[in-house]
């Protein structure tokens, strides 16, 4: 009895050594969130253990592993540490069926648990755009609906266009038939016109899942639409004599090609003046008869437009050309003296100089008529001192003349000269005047 009674007394206080040592001991887990075929990986830590065994159980309570010792046949599950401390375990390609609670568990007396919940986000499928049927008339009211499925939770759906985020959108979510994923849709309602052509409209998938990569869609518009026409004119201000060409630019989808020209709601009245190439008209040679009123008009498929211009051909500005003038020279006879003045002569030849000079700076003058006006100034001149060197010899001659008259009868020089200057003084009706 008393062996039987100290053996007691031990195997009590080996438990309460053990319970007293397990009171520090709990295990640490975390919760954990894995993309869809990705790897989990799931860890329990003991801060103090006494050789006491962890346990990992999955959300069925199936052992997964004891110690470092596997328990369930699943090649995704591998050990990745086992220790005293701890024990880690991976489970690869995991699946939306693994979601759910595990357990780890360490065996102390009583036995401590702690729970770690694996969330398994579905990763949505890349959506796609319906609802557009090419091409769309300018005007019509365009649905376009974006859907994407397999989400979990339930993906976010934006739409842009033209880079700009559109707000007033419909949103749809519906539960799959798995009931743990979605299919989310999204409509888009607007109404159509001639800018929107070419447009991309995105379509962008917004989901944790998708590490801030968004999955898009996008559809480009094409919009068909009545032309639009403008005439631009080479010059602004046509004047005779000039070429002159009108360009219609024409927009349209279809493209309108060729374009129509008419003049006063007829046809060009002058083929061979008035040539047509592609989407320009030319005019040679402008005048008066070109005035009216010209129309270009553009016709394709979905309807036709037009655009006129009005022509007014304006007449030449007149240029005025420098004038030379000549100076008169008016003479009388005297037999006293005789006084040439050149100055005027100097004064034409410097001014025939600069003409050239002048007219240079002049727009659109004719170079030939200029020449023929210098020469013909040139010519002048020099025929008008011709006549004046004549005029003067002749006069020096009388002048000559009436001074040897006091030398017929003088007796010597003397003589002569007082009797040629008598007669000098006495010949008042002889005098010269320069003016």
């Amino acid at each position: 009895m008393i062996w039987k009674r100290s053996a007691v007394l031990r195997f009590y206080s080996v438990c309460g050594l053990l319970l007293q040592g397990s009171q520090g001991q709990f295990p640490l887990t975390q919760n954990v969130t894995v993309v869809e075929g990705g790897t989990a990986i799931l860890t329990c830590r003991v801060d103090q253990n006494d050789n006491t065994s962890l346990q990992w159980s999955n959300p069925a309570q199936q052992t997964l592993y004891f110690d470092d010792k596997k328990a369930l046949r699943d090649n995704r599950i591998e050990l990745v540490r086992a220790s005293w401390h701890e024990l880690s375990i991976s489970v690869s390609d995991v699946s939306l069926s693994d979601e759910g609670q595990y357990t780890c568990s360490l065996f102390t007396m009583p036995v401590k648990t702690s729970k770690a919940y694996l969330t398994v986000l579905g990763v949505p499928e890349k959506p796609q755009i319906s609802g557009f049927s090419s091409p769309v008339m300018e005007g019509d009211l365009m649905q376009l609906t974006c859907k994407t499925s397999g989400s979990k939770p339930a993906a976010d759906i934006r739409w842009f266009k033209n880079d700009k985020e559109i707000k007033d959108v419909k949103y749809l979510k519906e539960e799959d038939a798995n009931r743990k994923t979605f299919t989310v849709s999204s409509t888009l309602d607007f109404r159509v016109d001639r800018s929107d052509d070419g447009v991309a409209v995105i379509c962008r998938v917004d989901h944790e899942s998708l590490n801030a990569t968004p999955q898009v869609a996008m559809q480009v518009l094409e919009i068909h639409y009545t032309p639009s026409v403008k005439i631009i004119p080479s010059t602004p201000f046509p004047q005779e004599g000039q070429a002159l060409t009108l360009t219609c630019e024409s927009k349209g989808k279809p493209l309108p090609e060729p374009v129509l020209w008419t003049k006063d709601g007829a046809e060009l009245p002058d083929p061979d003046r008035m040539v047509v190439s592609g989407r320009e008209l030319n005019i040679l040679f402008l005048n008066k008869t070109d005035n009216g009123t010209y129309r270009c008009e553009a016709t394709n498929t979905i309807g036709q437009s037009s655009a006129e211009y009005v022509l007014i051909v304006h007449d030449v500005p007149n240029t005025l050309l420098p004038t030379t003038i000549i100076p008169s020279l008016t003479t009388a006879p005297v037999t006293t003296s005789v006084t040439i003045t050149t100055s005027p002569s100097t004064s034409a030849s410097s001014s025939s100089r600069r003409d050239p000079n002048s007219l240079a700076g002049q727009n659109g003058p004719d170079h030939a008529l200029i020449g023929g006006i210098v020469a013909v100034v040139v010519f002048v001149t020099l025929c008008s001192i011709f006549l004046l060197g004549r005029y003067l010899a002749r006069h020096k001659g009388t002048y000559l003349t009436n001074e040897a008259k006091g030398a017929e009868d003088a007796p010597d020089a003397d003589t002569a000269i007082i009797n040629a200057e008598g007669s000098q003084v006495n010949a008042e009706e002889k005098k010269e005047y320069f003016i």
